[in-house]
């Protein structure tokens, strides 16, 4: 299971999440530090993800399964 949670870093390296996690055991985990402030008021999330979607998103079957909302009409 990957799971994503909010978590503050202070000057020191510690880490507190900010909700309560509940794991059955002993998980490997990864940190990402973000910039403090979103930059033009984009939600970092979307440019996190903005690589791996367009991966998706930039294929001809994609065009093909939308071209119906481009037509004029």
């Amino acid at each position: 299971m990957i799971r994503t949670v909010e978590a503050v870093i202070d000057e020191h390296g510690n880490v507190r999440l900010l909700e309560p996690v509940h794991l059955p055991a002993a998980r490997r985990a990864l940190v990402m530090i973000l910039e403090e402030h979103p930059v033009a008021g984009v939600p970092e999330s979307a440019l996190l993800s903005e690589a791996a979607l367009a991966e998706d998103w930039n294929r001809p079957e994609e065009d093909e399964a939308w071209l119906h909302l481009q037509r004029v009409r």
